[in-house]
Protein backbone atom coordinates (compact mmCIF):
# COMPACT_ATOMS: atom_id res chain seq x y z
CA UNK A 1 0.00 0.00 0.00
CA UNK A 2 1.12 3.64 -0.77
CA UNK A 3 2.27 5.97 1.81
CA UNK A 4 0.99 8.68 -0.29
CA UNK A 5 -1.56 10.87 0.78
CA UNK A 6 -5.02 11.74 -1.50
CA UNK A 7 -4.44 15.32 -1.86
CA UNK A 8 -8.28 15.67 -3.26
CA UNK A 9 -9.29 15.25 0.65
CA UNK A 10 -9.10 17.11 3.41
CA UNK A 11 -8.66 15.56 6.44
CA UNK A 12 -11.88 14.57 6.89
CA UNK A 13 -12.27 12.95 4.02
CA UNK A 14 -14.26 15.60 1.90
CA UNK A 15 -13.12 16.17 -1.77
CA UNK A 16 -11.74 19.63 -2.11
CA UNK A 17 -10.05 21.61 -4.77
CA UNK A 18 -6.22 21.57 -3.80
CA UNK A 19 -4.32 24.63 -3.17
CA UNK A 20 -2.07 25.35 -5.55
CA UNK A 21 -0.95 29.08 -4.64
CA UNK A 22 2.54 28.37 -3.13
CA UNK A 23 3.08 26.09 -6.17
CA UNK A 24 5.87 27.28 -7.85
CA UNK A 25 4.77 28.00 -11.99
CA UNK A 26 6.99 26.13 -13.99
CA UNK A 27 6.31 24.63 -17.80
CA UNK A 28 4.37 21.56 -17.90
CA UNK A 29 3.81 18.63 -20.08
CA UNK A 30 1.73 15.65 -20.59
CA UNK A 31 1.15 12.95 -23.21
CA UNK A 32 -1.57 10.52 -23.08
CA UNK A 33 -2.72 7.84 -25.40
CA UNK A 34 -6.03 5.74 -26.50
CA UNK A 35 -7.38 3.95 -28.90
CA UNK A 36 -10.38 3.05 -31.33
CA UNK A 37 -10.91 -0.47 -32.74
CA UNK A 38 -13.25 -0.82 -35.58
CA UNK A 39 -14.31 -2.85 -38.58
CA UNK A 40 -12.35 -2.88 -42.00
CA UNK A 41 -15.58 -1.15 -43.29
CA UNK A 42 -15.42 1.67 -40.60
CA UNK A 43 -11.82 2.28 -41.06
CA UNK A 44 -11.59 2.40 -44.75
CA UNK A 45 -14.27 5.39 -43.85
CA UNK A 46 -12.08 6.95 -41.81
CA UNK A 47 -9.23 6.84 -43.95
CA UNK A 48 -10.71 7.46 -47.18
CA UNK A 49 -13.16 10.54 -45.88
CA UNK A 50 -15.69 8.96 -47.24
CA UNK A 51 -18.05 8.90 -43.85
CA UNK A 52 -21.72 11.11 -44.27
CA UNK A 53 -20.44 13.00 -41.40
CA UNK A 54 -17.30 14.39 -42.90
CA UNK A 55 -13.78 13.85 -42.08
CA UNK A 56 -13.54 11.58 -38.57
CA UNK A 57 -9.79 12.79 -37.94
CA UNK A 58 -10.18 16.39 -38.38
CA UNK A 59 -13.29 16.28 -36.75
CA UNK A 60 -11.79 14.51 -33.77
CA UNK A 61 -8.57 16.50 -34.07
CA UNK A 62 -10.75 19.92 -33.11
CA UNK A 63 -13.21 17.87 -30.48
CA UNK A 64 -10.30 16.88 -28.42
CA UNK A 65 -8.69 20.42 -28.45
CA UNK A 66 -11.95 22.08 -27.32
CA UNK A 67 -12.04 19.19 -25.22
CA UNK A 68 -8.70 19.74 -23.54
CA UNK A 69 -9.50 23.42 -22.83
CA UNK A 70 -12.71 22.72 -21.27
CA UNK A 71 -11.20 19.78 -18.68
CA UNK A 72 -12.04 22.79 -15.67
CA UNK A 73 -15.80 22.28 -16.47
CA UNK A 74 -15.98 18.41 -16.87
CA UNK A 75 -14.02 17.15 -13.94
CA UNK A 76 -15.09 18.66 -10.66
CA UNK A 77 -11.90 19.58 -9.28
CA UNK A 78 -9.28 20.32 -11.61
CA UNK A 79 -8.01 23.65 -11.78
CA UNK A 80 -8.40 26.67 -15.10
CA UNK A 81 -5.58 26.00 -16.79
CA UNK A 82 -3.98 28.18 -19.55
CA UNK A 83 -3.11 25.87 -22.21
CA UNK A 84 0.04 26.73 -24.43
CA UNK A 85 -0.33 24.04 -26.62
CA UNK A 86 -2.86 21.04 -27.52
CA UNK A 87 -1.76 18.56 -30.20
CA UNK A 88 -3.31 15.44 -31.41
CA UNK A 89 -2.17 12.93 -33.92
CA UNK A 90 -4.06 9.81 -34.81
CA UNK A 91 -2.07 6.45 -36.48
CA UNK A 92 -3.84 3.73 -38.31
CA UNK A 93 -3.33 0.12 -38.44
CA UNK A 94 -5.58 -2.57 -39.78
CA UNK A 95 -7.88 -2.57 -37.05
CA UNK A 96 -8.52 1.09 -35.67
CA UNK A 97 -6.75 4.60 -34.98
CA UNK A 98 -4.21 5.42 -32.10
CA UNK A 99 -4.72 8.70 -30.38
CA UNK A 100 -2.30 10.69 -28.74
CA UNK A 101 -2.67 13.75 -27.28
CA UNK A 102 -0.09 16.30 -26.05
CA UNK A 103 -0.99 19.19 -23.74
CA UNK A 104 1.25 22.03 -22.45
CA UNK A 105 1.01 24.85 -20.17
CA UNK A 106 3.20 27.11 -18.15
CA UNK A 107 1.34 26.66 -14.79
CA UNK A 108 1.23 25.70 -10.84
CA UNK A 109 -0.51 22.34 -11.47
CA UNK A 110 -0.03 19.44 -14.33
CA UNK A 111 -2.18 18.88 -17.17
CA UNK A 112 -2.39 15.27 -17.17
CA UNK A 113 -6.32 15.40 -16.95
CA UNK A 114 -6.26 17.59 -19.90
CA UNK A 115 -4.45 15.26 -22.13
CA UNK A 116 -6.40 12.09 -21.17
CA UNK A 117 -9.51 14.66 -21.71
CA UNK A 118 -8.32 15.43 -25.13
CA UNK A 119 -8.02 11.69 -26.22
CA UNK A 120 -10.94 10.87 -24.61
CA UNK A 121 -12.96 13.41 -26.52
CA UNK A 122 -11.29 12.95 -29.93
CA UNK A 123 -12.82 8.80 -29.31
CA UNK A 124 -15.64 9.65 -28.77
CA UNK A 125 -16.18 11.63 -31.56
CA UNK A 126 -14.60 8.81 -33.45
CA UNK A 127 -17.46 7.02 -32.45
CA UNK A 128 -20.14 9.34 -32.95
CA UNK A 129 -18.79 9.91 -36.16
CA UNK A 130 -18.87 5.73 -37.30
CA UNK A 131 -21.35 4.34 -35.06
CA UNK A 132 -23.42 4.09 -38.39
CA UNK A 133 -21.25 1.78 -39.70
CA UNK A 134 -20.20 0.28 -36.88
CA UNK A 135 -21.58 0.07 -33.46
CA UNK A 136 -18.96 -2.76 -31.95
CA UNK A 137 -16.13 -0.13 -31.88
CA UNK A 138 -14.21 0.03 -28.62
CA UNK A 139 -12.44 2.72 -27.29
CA UNK A 140 -10.02 1.41 -24.68
CA UNK A 141 -6.43 1.99 -23.34
CA UNK A 142 -6.61 5.72 -22.93
CA UNK A 143 -3.73 6.03 -20.23
CA UNK A 144 -0.94 9.14 -19.27
CA UNK A 145 2.27 8.07 -21.10
CA UNK A 146 4.53 11.10 -20.28
CA UNK A 147 4.58 13.97 -17.57
CA UNK A 148 6.71 16.44 -17.16
CA UNK A 149 7.23 19.55 -14.74
CA UNK A 150 6.45 20.27 -11.27
CA UNK A 151 7.49 18.59 -8.21
CA UNK A 152 6.82 15.24 -9.29
CA UNK A 153 9.55 15.80 -12.11
CA UNK A 154 9.17 13.29 -15.37
CA UNK A 155 6.90 10.24 -15.18
CA UNK A 156 7.23 7.93 -18.18
CA UNK A 157 4.29 4.91 -18.94
CA UNK A 158 6.10 1.95 -18.82
CA UNK A 159 4.23 -0.57 -20.45
CA UNK A 160 6.42 -3.87 -19.14
CA UNK A 161 6.39 -2.85 -15.31
CA UNK A 162 3.52 -4.55 -13.40
CA UNK A 163 0.80 -2.33 -11.99
CA UNK A 164 1.14 -0.98 -8.54
CA UNK A 165 -2.42 -1.60 -7.70
CA UNK A 166 -2.42 -4.70 -8.36
CA UNK A 167 -4.89 -5.54 -10.80
CA UNK A 168 -3.15 -6.38 -14.06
Amino acid sequence: MSDKKLTHLDDQGNAHMVDVSSKDVTARTATAQGRVGMSADALSQLKDQTAKKGDVIATARLAGIMAAKKTADLIPLCHQLPLSKVALTFDTDDSGVSISATVKTTAQTGVEMEAMTAVSVAALTIYDMLKAVDRAMQITDIRLTHKDGGKSGLYTFAPDMPNPAGTD
